[in-house]
């Protein structure tokens, strides 16, 4: 204790400056909560909102890395500063007396091809509201973000947006300090990783510190620094970040139908509401109430067992739009035919039977040959497999998987399943939302099995003969090729990205609906043409599904209020030495007049709109927007 007394003591003002002054502590008085008997124990004092200082954070770097006029981290009183506090001779005034441009800063071209960036960014449905909106090609700047368009943008697309456009010792830190928050908002945390989280934020402020000049690092740059042990001691984020009250205060802002008795009005409304929520669950079940509406990316449940029925008959999942029929023959069914087989968990004693009697007539056979042998011979083997009766295969479901599916197939533009929409590419042509982005997990003969990454062409649905109706869901994908030509991962940051202009060189078109997880492609906003054929690939997880512990083995269903992974990523973070960092000015950038580094916005318009984009910061309906 420093021996500081609270305001109402007497000398309260004089002896608590003394110690200010003494200690160098920056404390002025003690606060009440030392007076409970518990708080000098307290392992959490201070619940920091997630939400908002990370939308601080963000708008300090972007609007720093775009030059914004007025927001600008990076102004006249900043540089001055530098003189005083640090050594970065090539950022003070030249014998022009102006002030060199800083390479930490876009210029024009760069500011234009992130503004026109963001204007054509398409994503999922229901993933973020529409970024379009925000754009102002005449000034460059983005108004108006919401703070779930800040979170997104902060943990997806900032790596992505300046990759190409800014040095190698500027985006790397960028890309850090955007990993750390994607990490640590995560739905599930372990301790371990919270600790590496705990001794990598201050290398990663450090690097940032030696980029950017003092001005940049107010309270907020600070903050970051607590989080990883508030997650260690209370738990995932989610629980504790102002998304859910926020919502629930908007919730309740829109039961105001008489401005002058605001509070009568809220309390009115919510008493309605819980009466008549209350009545609800006393109907019958055919009245549609809002406590039986179907969740957004409903998959239709699960099925009436049938005894014996196969998973891929049973696997719910929903289909929706105008189903047309064409026919299914040739190459395309029996690539069809063997996925299904191959993929099928009833099917997987057969392929043991059938790999064995490989074995048995060659026991050199090398595994490549047995998987050329299983495309090519398996569907007709267990077709003659199936039918011989003395082989004992009296499962009706898997006699008439042998058989194979019909030769007319449905083929329908829309898709739900795993928690994800899915619709085709010609589905999504003209559409604000991407939605045909396709993922799957490979399998090889090494440890690290590889993601194919495709596009959603056609859904089918494929129909078995006999009675009960059996019916399975395939996706026909077009795969950008999965070789270290076609696809790049990062090899610190786990980044993705693939070349659209280069193509799986087999045809394995199709894969199961329930197989299937979802991914939108980026492009990178680069003034270079050699990057043009590059897109970035990013993971989604599916709407409000979140993943139990391993110990129960089940999954449950909750608000989605922001976007969150579910697992953390292990990512190197390198230490830089003194001598690695190069010089800060931009020689091809120009210089900067006096006139920058008013903090003063442009116009009252600008006043107006900034104002109203507070007052309704958190005004996101339950879709946000697009979602």
């Amino acid at each position: 204790m420093l021996g500081l007394r609270k305001v109402t003591e007497a000398d309260a003002d004089e002896i608590n400056s003394n110690i200010c002054k003494t200690s160098g502590c920056g404390w002025r008085k003690r606060s009440i909560f030392w007076d409970l008997p518990y708080w000098s124990t307290n392992l959490i004092r201070h619940n920091l909102d997630v939400m908002h200082i990370e939308k601080n954070v963000f708008e300090n770097v972007f609007n720093t890395v775009m030059n914004i006029e007025g927001k600008t981290k990076d102004n006249i009183k900043a540089r001055e500063d530098l003189v005083m506090f640090c050594r970065r001779k090539e950022l003070e005034k030249n014998a022009n007396g102006k002030y060199p441009k800083a390479n930490y800063t876009l210029d024009k071209n760069g500011k234009q091809a992130v503004c026109e960036w963001v204007k054509n960014l398409k994503f999922p449905d229901g993933y973020v509201s529409n970024m379009g909106r925000c754009v102002d090609l005449k000034k460059y700047k983005l108004f108006g973000m919401k703070s779930h368009d800040c979170h997104v943008f902060m943990q997806r697309l900032i790596p992505i947006a300046f990759r190409n456009l800014m040095p190698t010792n500027v985006w790397e830190p960028l890309t850090e300090l955007s990993l750390f928050f994607k990490d640590l908002t995560c739905t599930k945390l372990k301790e371990e990783y919270m600790r590496r989280l705990e001794l990598e934020i201050p290398e990663i402020l450090c690097k940032l510190e030696r980029i950017f000049p003092p001005a940049f690092f107010d309270l907020m740059e600070h903050l970051p620094v607590h989080f990883p042990y508030e997650a260690r001691i209370a738990g995932p984020v989610q629980f504790r970040w102002m998304y859910p009250f926020e919502r629930f205060l908007r919730h309740l802002k829109k039961n105001v139908s008489n401005k002058a008795r605001v509070e009568g009005s809220i309390c009115n409304a919510y008493l309605v509401e819980e009466a008549s929520n209350f009545c609800s669950h006393y109907f019958e079940s055919h009245v549609h109430t809002r406590q039986r509406n179907v969740p957004r990316n409903d998959d239709g449940g699960v099925a009436v067992p049938i005894e014996g029925n196969l998973s891929i008959f049973t696997y719910p999942g929903r289909s929706y739009g105008t189903a047309k029929p064409r026919p299914i023959e040739g190459g395309e069914l029996r690539a069809a035919q063997t996925y299904i087989l191959l993929n099928c968990d009833e099917v997987t004693p057969y392929i043991d039977i059938y790999i064995l009697k490989l074995r048995e007539q060659d026991p050199r056979i090398s595994d490549a040959d047995i998987d050329q042998m299983l495309n090519n011979n398996f569907v007709e083997w267990f077709e003659l497999y199936a039918r011989n009766p003395t082989n004992n295969v009296t499962n009706i479901f898997v006699k008439a998987l042998a058989e194979g599916p019909n030769r007319t197939t449905q083929s329908y533009p829309m898709y739900f399943v795993n928690g994800y929409k899915f619709h085709t590419i010609g589905h999504g042509t003209g559409r604000a939302t991407m939605n045909s982005g396709v993922c799957i997990k490979g399998t090889n003969y090494s440890e690290n099995a590889s993601d194919y990454y495709g596009q959603l062409i056609e859904i089918l649905e494929l129909e078995y003969t006999g009675y009960p109706f059996k019916r399975t869901v395939l996706f026909k994908c077009d795969w950008f090729d999965p070789s270290r030509h076609g696809t790049r991962r990062h090899p610190n940051y786990s980044l993705v990205e693939v070349n659209q202009s280069r193509r799986f060189n087999k045809y394995e078109p199709f894969i199961l609906a329930m197989q299937a997880c979802q991914v939108y492609y980026v492009p990178y906003p680069s003034l270079r043409r050699a990057q043009m054929d590059w897109i970035a690939v990013c993971k989604i997880k599916a709407r409000a599904v979140v993943e139990m512990p391993e110990l129960s083995k089940k999954t449950s269903s909750m608000p989605e209020l922001a976007f969150q992974d579910n697992e953390i990523n292990l990512h190197q973070i390198e230490v830089v030495e003194d001598n690695d960092l190069g010089l800060l000015n931009d020689p091809n950038g120009g210089d900067i007049g006096s006139d920058v580094g008013d903090d003063e916005f442009e116009s009252e318009d600008e006043i107006e709109h900034v104002l109203e984009s507070e007052s309704e910061d958190e005004d996101d309906d339950e879709d946000f927007a697009d979602l």
